[in-house]
C-alpha cells in the first residue's frame, strides 16, 4: 500500500464505517469527522507496509481517538444541566442521504445515547464496539488498555445499565409514527386530556438545551408532571412536522419565522409514550431544516 493514491482510496473505502463508529461513540458529526480525520493523519505518517489489516488498524486508531475525546469531554461536563443527547439525524418525508442512513442503521434512538453518556468512557467504548459493531474482546482490550476478560466485564456492566435504563420502542416504525401524529394533532388542538391519555404513567421528559441555556432542566418523570412541562411547548405545535429522528419516530418543531426550535424523539412502548427527548441546543440543530407546508 505504499502508493499514496491507492492508500487514500483504501481509506475512503473505510471512511463510512469509521464515521459510523465515531458517531456512535461521540454523538456529534463534527467530533466524529475530527476523529476520522485524525486517523487519516496518523495513517499518512505511518509505515503502511507494517499494516496487515487496514480496516482493523483504522478502527483501533479511531476508537482510541474517540476514547481520549470522551475522557476530555467527561471532565468538562461537571456543571452541565439536563440530559446530554447526540446531534440528531433527522429525516422529514424520508429524505436521508446514504451517509446519514449508515449513521442511524439499527435505529439507535436518542434515549439510548442519554444512557451511553452516563457510562464511563471505557465502558461506552467496549459496549459500542462489541454490541453494536461485533468487535471481539481481544481486539477491544488493547484499545482500553485492559485484558480481554476485563474488556468483557466493561461491556457487561454497560449492557446492564443500558438494559435497565434505556427506553426502547416495542412497536414497528409505522405504529410509532401513528402515535406521534396523534400526539402532535392533540397538541395543536390543545387537547390536554388526550395528551395525558397517551403518556405512560412513568414517562420521562428530557431536555438537552446546551451549556448555560435558560431552557436547561433536569429530567421530569410522571405523566402529570410531563404534561405540565409539555404545555409550555404547545404554542409551537402548529409549526411542527413529524419526522424520523435517529431511526425512531419524532418531530421537528419550528418557530413562526421558519427556523428550527427543537427536535424531539418519542419512544413508544405498550401503546403509550414512555420517553420524550428534546434537543434544543442550537449547535446540534444547525444541520436540521424545516419546511412547514
Amino acid at each position: 500500500m505504499s502508493d499514496p493514491e491507492f492508500l487514500a482510496e483504501r481509506f475512503e473505502q473505510e471512511r463510512p464505517q469509521l464515521r459510523r463508529i465515531a458517531y456512535r461513540l461521540l454523538g456529534t458529526l463534527d467530533e466524529a469527522d475530527d476523529a476520522v480525520q485524525e486517523a487519516w493523519i496518523r495513517l499518512a505518517r505511518t509505515d503502511d507496509s507494517a499494516v496487515e489489516n487496514l480496516g482493523a488498524w483504522l478502527t483501533t486508531v479511531v476508537s482510541r481517538v474517540c476514547l481520549d475525546m470522551l475522557r476530555t469531554r467527561r471532565s468538562r461536563r461537571e456543571d452541565f444541566v439536563g440530559s446530554w443527547m447526540p446531534e440528531p439525524i433527522v429525516a422529514i418525508d424520508g429524505a436521508l442521504s446514504p451517509e446519514e442512513e449508515a449513521l442511524i442503521a439499527d435505529g439507535v434512538g436518542l434515549a439510548l445515547y442519554v444512557v451511553l453518556e452516563t457510562l464511563a468512557p471505557a465502558e461506552r467504548l467496549a459496549f459500542v464496539l462489541h454490541d453494536m459493531f461485533a468487535l471481539p474482546f481481544d481486539e477491544i482490550a488493547p484499545i482500553v488498555g485492559r485484558s480481554a476478560e476485563a474488556a468483557r466485564q466493561l461491556a457487561s456492566r454497560a449492557r446492564r445499565r443500558v438494559q435497565g435504563a434505556a427506553a426502547v420502542p416495542d412497536v414497528e416504525l409505522a405504529e410509532q409514527k401513528r402515535v406521534v401524529e396523534t400526539f402532535l394533532a392533540a397538541a395543536r388542538e390543545g387537547d390536554f386530556d388526550a395528551l395525558l391519555e397517551m403518556l405512560d404513567p412513568g414517562v420521562t421528559l428530557r431536555v438537552d438545551a446546551g451549556p448555560g441555556s435558560p431552557l436547561a432542566r433536569e429530567p421530569i418523570v410522571g405523566a402529570a408532571e410531563v404534561l405540565a412541562e409539555a404545555k409550555r411547548w404547545t404554542a409551537l405545535a402548529p409549526y411542527s412536522r413529524a419526522a424520523i429522528v435517529n431511526g425512531v419516530a419524532g418531530a421537528v418543531v419550528g418557530r413562526p419565522d421558519g427556523t428550527v426550535f427543537t427536535v424531539v424523539a418519542l419512544t413508544v412502548g405498550n401503546g403509550r409514550i414512555n420517553a420524550i427527548d428534546f434537543v434544543v441546543d442550537p449547535a446540534k440543530l444547525a444541520r436540521v431544516r424545516l419546511q412547514i407546508a
